[in-house]
């Protein structure tokens, strides 16, 4: 084999061994889907350009030979697969081609091995390029399944690759190759002069593909969700480290969002301040479960709507200006009053008294209540009070 001069030698690892041989794959989850294949709802080839801005591509290969030959995408943190959860970053792509053994995921994709399986990084990397028929112009998000903290933040800011660069690669102090956009025609450019120099890109370094490009490197000096977005996760003390992090008081209400609405199958943003407001004035104003029963009522009435984000802006609002209104009647109205009773004056001694201790328990106010309401129905407060009194 002739070497080029001015490239390294394929001599070494590569950077992430592929799957092993004879692995099985894990049909998708989805209802509807062909036997092999998960692809874009609309029936469309990987890649058709739909008016979004790039497409993605996720390496789910490997052996995870220091997670103990686990299968690492399908390792959950925070109640997701790491697989999913890179998913859900790069929800908006045009289209998305996983190479791995097939699993169940949360949204459709497209599915592709390496040839030959377990070939390494840079033959993934080949075989999901030749499964993505993008038009020459759309860049490519290439990820690896194992990013806890790719966000969709990260993505546009590896996606806009503005000026003459062929590649953004997220740079933590070294070049993360399985975390940035190429264009992609150098891409297939690269990869091609790899194969004829070295006759096959099996178990070649993946590092070798970025020494030919015009890179961009997205330090975390200028983008710190970037640098956060490159922990991944390569070890049981990895995953670990990555399941405390979410549980984080900081990250936690986000995280737990998150996770229901991928569990539940929607993808809507609402005002969280707003909902934990409404559920604080419920819970004051009116009893404690008000509560979460209240937030279930405005997403129910906001799904009868159109289900937008608006849609729940305006349920919540106006269920916390109910809420409000009951607290205030509680706070204004004295001990006595709820019936509309008079309250200005007492109409005899025992009426008196039970003013005077208007701080009782929530049962003692209520049959103050009925007295106020016997005193104004007959006018004779003095059989009213014992009447209740029996009935107590």
């Amino acid at each position: 084999m002739t070497h080029v001069p001015g490239r390294p030698s394929a001599a070494g690892p590569p950077d992430r061994p592929g799957d092993p041989p004879g692995r099985t794959s894990v049909p998708s989850g989805r209802a509807g889907d062909p036997p092999g294949r998960t692809g874009d709802p609309s029936g469309g080839t990987a890649g058709d350009d739909d008016g979004r801005p790039y497409a993605a591509l996720v390496l789910a290969g490997g052996g995870a030979s220091r997670l103990g030959g686990a299968d690492k995408p399908a390792v959950t943190v925070g109640g997701r697969t790491l697989l999913d959860r890179v998913l859900a970053a790069c929800a908006d792509a045009a289209a998305t081609v996983v190479v791995g053994p097939r699993r169940a995921t949360c949204r459709p994709v497209d599915w592709v091995r390496e040839d030959p399986p377990g070939g390494g990084p840079l033959a993934a990397l080949d075989a999901g390029l030749r499964a993505l028929h993008a038009k020459p112009g759309v860049p490519v998000l290439v990820v690896s399944a194992d990013l806890p903290f790719l966000t969709r933040e990260t993505v546009d800011t590896l996606v806009a690759l503005d000026g003459g660069a062929e590649a953004a690669v997220a740079h933590d102090g070294r070049d993360q190759p399985l975390l940035a956009a190429y264009r992609l025609e150098p891409l297939r450019r690269e990869l091609a002069l790899l194969r004829t120099e070295y006759g096959h890109l099996s178990g070649l370094p993946l590092r070798l593909v970025l020494e030919g490009l015009r890179l961009h490197r997205v330090r975390a000096s200028s983008a710190p969700w970037v640098a956060t977005a490159a922990l991944d996760c390569d070890t049981w003390d990895d995953i670990a480290t990555a399941r405390a992090r979410i549980r984080e008081h900081d990250t936690v209400l986000d995280e737990w969002m998150g996770a229901v609405k991928a569990e539940l199958g929607i993808d809507i943003d609402v005002d969280t301040t707003a909902l934990l407001d409404l559920a604080r004035d419920a819970a004051h104003g009116v009893a404690r479960p008000a509560a979460p029963l209240t937030t279930f009522l405005v997403g129910y009435a906001a799904a009868r709507a159109d289900g937008s984000p608006e849609d729940v802006a305006r349920a919540a609002a106006r269920a916390a200006q109910l809420a409000r209104r009951w607290a205030d009647e509680a706070v204004d109205t004295p001990t006595g009053a709820s019936t509309g009773a008079p309250t200005s004056a007492p109409t005899s001694g025992d009426q008196t008294d039970a003013d005077a201790t208007g701080h009782q328990a929530a049962s003692d106010r209520m049959a103050t209540d009925d007295t106020a309401t016997g005193n104004a129905a007959t006018g004779d407060t003095a059989t009213g009070n014992a009447e209740n009194a029996d009935e107590r």
